[in-house]
């Protein structure tokens, strides 16, 4: 064979690695194809020559006895081939490496251009290891399947679907920049992996954009970013004349802009940082204004945030996004609530606290007698929360207490805790249904006949009702208590007292609404009997 140090050079130029590694995978491939050859169970080495020529040796060691003459020579033997042979030395026998042939040349190809690749892997991976986060400029080579292979210089890249943003695609030429994630050492996608989805390349981004950054000035302490739709970073000044928010944004507005735009239209917040996790999540959560904020549990950095009732939707963001952002940002667990549910809870944790401690005596005001509550008592049954918990057959195992005892203590517990269910439902906000059958009602047309000679009522809008006098009221409705029933010129029944439509209205309002109609019947008869006088007076006259 040629001399073949000048390719050996060559390839450990172009692929980064050193050449002694080049040299030992030709070995290893020479000596790979050989054994293929000859088949033979001898020891044999490859070296290179002065010249640059590999030559294949069988090996044999040195021996006083000679067990396995394959691998072995008597030392006698091994003077005549060398004088200076002693025990434990090898002697070394040249094979022809002309009679290989195109086969043996395959083999030892393929041994090459895997041991050369796994020397330029082992030297990718002890290069990039230590630069995870850092900014790379690449050029879009190729795309596989979902995943873009960039060019980095030295070596190429993967940039994967789950690290690309939604709102980006690249073509074939196109120069990005990314954030090294990280190394795959083996596999089949082993090599370098870049990002483009990573809150690390908004961090970078602004430390080339912002000089504040990069002097040190103002400081990156935290970021979180949902990729192509919103990024919230937190940053800190170490001196008091910088304004570390403005610095970021910059003169009206260049530095930011010019990171949304390389991130393609990417919404950034950019809040500042504070050591006190009330005054941080509040900042976190902008825009939404935020009420109180207290913490649940600092050492599992837990914190329950109140807003407004219209800020529920804005603290909460557009699918969750903003609350969820802000709980990556500070690294706390936020739980959002209204004033309204908060009041509801508070509502029901007093209550719960009432009806836990409440004694037994309180259930003599449900119709429990004295007595069983004092053998209650006697029995260390304390509590109506206690008492609630027990079965009919605990009961009954209570000296003096049977089983119409046991009705009765039922009875009054059920009365007990069914005026809380009842304050409950008082304070539940009504139902679609409920709303809809309130407002037909108030706003519903009497249902009384139109034959000739009726006298239609007016129709009630609700802020009628409150025009009606007190002590108009109470006469009418005297009088409509005496006489509900009355009859029209023409002999037509009109029952005033039976109002259609407000079934679903509550009682205030209907008897409100009955007695507006008593009063407007009131006045209609009125009017009738001045018409009725007018008239008769025209004709004496």
């Amino acid at each position: 064979m040629g001399s073949i140090y000048q390719s050996i050079e060559m390839l450990s130029k172009e692929k980064g690695i050193d050449p002694q590694i080049v040299v030992d995978a030709v070995k290893d491939a020479m000596l790979a194809a050989a054994r293929k050859h000859f088949r033979s169970q001898e020891e044999l080495v490859a070296d290179l020559d002065e010249n640059g020529n590999i030559q294949i040796y069988t090996v044999k060691h040195v021996v006083d006895t000679v067990e396995d003459p394959i691998t072995q020579i008597a030392l006698p033997a091994a003077q005549g081939i060398n004088e200076n042979a002693e025990i434990g030395s090898e002697i070394r026998f040249p094979k022809p490496t002309d009679t290989l042939g195109r086969i043996s040349a395959q083999t030892a190809k393929q041994v090459i251009l895997q041991k050369v690749r796994e020397a330029e892997r082992d030297s990718v991976f002890s290069e990039y290891q230590g630069r995870q986060g850092e900014l790379v400029n690449c050029t879009i080579k190729r795309l596989e399947l979902q995943d873009y292979i960039v060019d980095m210089g030295k070596t190429e890249a993967r940039l994967p679907k789950k690290e690309q943003s939604r709102v980006e695609a690249f073509s074939v030429g196109d120069r990005v920049r990314c954030v090294i994630k990280g190394v795959e050492r083996g596999g089949k996608n082993s090599g370098v992996v870049v990002s483009r989805a990573a809150p690390e390349l908004v961090m970078r981004l602004f430390e080339q954009e912002v000089p504040e950054i990069y002097d040190g000035t103002v400081s990156i302490k935290a970021c979180a970013r949902e990729a192509g739709e919103r990024t919230k970073i937190a940053v800190f000044s170490r001196d008091r004349d910088v304004d570390s928010v403005g610095a970021c944004v910059g003169m009206k507005g260049m530095r930011v802009q010019s990171i949304i735009r390389e991130l393609r239209g990417e919404k950034i917040d950019i809040i500042e940082y504070s050591d006190d996790p009330v005054q941080y999540v509040t900042k976190a959560l902008s825009p939404a204004k935020i009420s109180r904020v207290t913490i649940v549990d600092p050492a599992e950095k837990h914190m329950e945030v109140v807003v407004d009732d219209l800020q529920l939707s804005l603290a909460i963001g557009k699918r969750g996004q903003n609350v969820r952002l802000a709980a990556k940002l500070i690294g706390w667990k936020i739980d959002i609530k209204s004033e309204e549910e908060k009041r509801r809870e508070l509502d029901l944790r007093m209550a719960d606290m009432v009806i836990s401690g409440a004694p037994v005596s309180v259930l003599i005001d449900h119709g429990l007698d004295e007595s069983i509550v004092e053998k209650l008592v006697a029995a260390d049954i304390g509590t109506v929360e206690r008492l609630g918990a027990m079965t009919p057959e605990e009961l009954e195992s209570i000296p003096d207490i049977d089983e119409d005892i046991v009705s009765q203590i039922q009875a009054a517990v059920v009365s007990f805790y069914g005026q809380y269910d009842t304050a409950e439902d008082e304070h539940a906000p009504a139902d679609a249904e409920s709303i809809e059958a309130a407002i037909d009602a108030t706003t519903a047309e009497p249902q009384t006949g139109e034959a000739e000679g009726d006298l239609p009522l007016p129709g009630r809008e609700p802020a009628h009702f409150g025009t009606i006098e007190t002590g108009v009221l109470e006469h009418d409705l005297a009088r409509h208590e005496a006489a509900p029933i009355e009859e029209s010129e023409e002999g037509e029944v009109l029952d005033l007292g039976n109002v259609e439509g407000l079934s679903g209205a509550p009682s205030t309002l209907r008897d409100l609404v009955e007695s507006e109609e008593v009063f407007e019947s009131h006045q209609l008869e009125v009017e009738q009997s001045e018409a009725d006088q007018s008239d008769t007076m025209r004709r004496s006259g």
